[in-house]
C-alpha cells in the first residue's frame, strides 16, 4: 500500500497577503521611474525664463539715414579729393566740375559792372557841372544880366543828367547782381561736404561727365549719435511708453552683445513689418515704429539687425481682504 502524499504546509495567512502587497509598491516604484524622464522636460520648460514687456526686431540708423550727395551743375569732373573711408569735416571739398566756363562768365560780370560804375561815376561829374550852370544862370536872370530861356536850359539838362545818373545806377546794381550770380554758379561747380561725416561710398572718377539727374556720387555718414528703429507688434502698442527702459541684443545671438537703451517715440502709422523672415509673417504683420536712443554712446554699423527686449513685465501684486 503507497504511503499517501503529503501536501506542502500552508503558509500564513498574513504571508499570503503581503507578497501581492509588495508586488503593487514594485510596479508603482517602476511606474514612477519610467515616467519621471518624461515629466522631467516638461517641468523645466515650465520653469519662468526672463519676462519682457514686449519683443521686436530693430535695426541700427542715425536720424536722417545716409547723405546721398550729386553734383548740383553739369560738367565734367576735373578732381575727386576723397576716397573711401576718408573722414571729413564740414566745408571740407569733395569733388570740383571744370571751372573755365564759370570763371569767365565771373570776369565777364565783372567787367560790366565796372563799366557800370565808370559810367555812373562820368555821369556825376556832369550832373555837378551842369548843376552849378543852371544855379548861376538863375542867380543872372535874378540880377537882369542873363537869358531867362538860357537858364531854362540849363535847369533842364541838369534834371536829365541827373535822371540818367538814376539809371545808371540801376544798371551798377543789376551788373552787381549778375557777378553775384556767376560768383555763385562759380561755387556750384565745386561740392562741399555739409557736415562732419565719413565717406562710405564714392562713385566718381575725374574726367567723367555727371549732372544732378545721373545719381548720387558721393554716399556719407553722417557723424550723429546711432538710434534704433524697431517694428513694434501692434498688439504691444499699448504698452510701450517713451521713456521706457530697453534692452538691445545683436540679432547674431551673441550673449555679450547687449545694449541699453530707451524709448525715444512711437509712430503714428502701422506698416508692413519689414525685418520680419518669415514670408507669411511679414506679409500679414502690422507694426509701429519705435525710435530708441541707447543711453550710451555706441560706434554700430548703420543697418545692424538687432532684437529689442523692452521693460521687464511687472506682474500684479495679490491684494488682501480686509475684514
Amino acid at each position: 500500500m503507497k504511503s499517501p502524499v503529503p501536501f506542502p504546509p500552508r503558509r500564513p495567512l498574513a504571508l499570503r497577503l503581503i507578497r501581492p502587497g509588495c508586488m503593487a509598491v514594485a510596479m508603482s516604484c517602476l511606474l514612477a521611474a519610467c515616467s519621471k524622464p518624461a515629466d522631467a522636460p516638461t517641468s523645466a520648460a515650465a520653469k519662468p525664463a526672463a519676462a519682457y514687456a514686449a519683443v521686436a526686431r530693430g535695426r541700427i540708423d542715425i536720424e536722417g539715414g545716409l547723405l546721398n550727395l550729386s553734383m548740383p551743375r553739369d560738367g565734367t569732373l576735373a578732381t575727386v579729393a576723397v576716397h573711401e573711408g576718408d573722414h571729413v569735416k564740414q566745408g571740407q571739398l569733395l569733388a570740383t566740375l571744370d571751372t573755365q566756363p564759370a570763371k569767365l562768365a565771373v570776369d565777364a560780370a565783372q567787367a560790366q559792372l565796372e563799366q557800370a560804375q565808370a559810367q555812373l561815376k562820368l555821369l556825376a561829374i556832369k550832373q555837378a557841372a551842369a548843376g552849378q550852370r543852371a544855379k548861376r544862370l538863375a542867380a543872372a536872370v535874378a540880377a537882369g544880366a542873363g537869358d531867362g530861356q538860357s537858364a531854362d536850359d540849363a535847369r533842364e539838362a541838369a534834371a536829365q543828367l541827373d535822371a540818367e545818373q538814376q539809371a545808371d545806377r540801376a544798371a551798377q546794381d543789376m551788373a552787381s547782381q549778375k557777378l553775384d550770380e556767376a560768383r555763385y554758379e562759380l561755387r556750384q561747380r565745386s561740392l562741399l561736404a555739409p557736415f562732419d561725416a565719413e565717406v562710405v561710398r564714392v562713385l566718381a572718377q575725374p574726367g567723367a561727365s555727371v549732372s544732378p539727374s545721373s545719381g548720387p556720387l558721393f554716399t556719407l555718414l553722417p557723424q550723429k549719435p546711432r538710434i534704433v528703429r524697431a517694428e513694434l507688434n501692434e498688439s504691444f502698442v499699448g504698452v510701450i511708453q517713451p521713456g521706457m527702459h530697453a534692452e538691445v541684443v545683436a540679432d547674431s545671438g551673441r550673449d555679450n552683445a547687449r545694449w541699453s537703451a530707451h524709448v525715444l517715440r512711437i509712430g503714428n502709422v502701422y506698416g508692413p513689418a519689414t525685418l520680419e523672415n518669415d514670408p507669411q509673417v511679414r506679409a500679414n504683420a502690422r507694426t509701429v515704429e519705435c525710435v530708441l536712443a541707447f543711453d550710451q554712446p555706441q560706434e554700430l554699423r548703420i543697418g545692424q539687425r538687432v532684437l529689442v527686449r523692452f521693460g521687464a513685465a511687472s506682474t500684479p501684486a495679490p491684494t488682501t481682504s480686509k475684514d
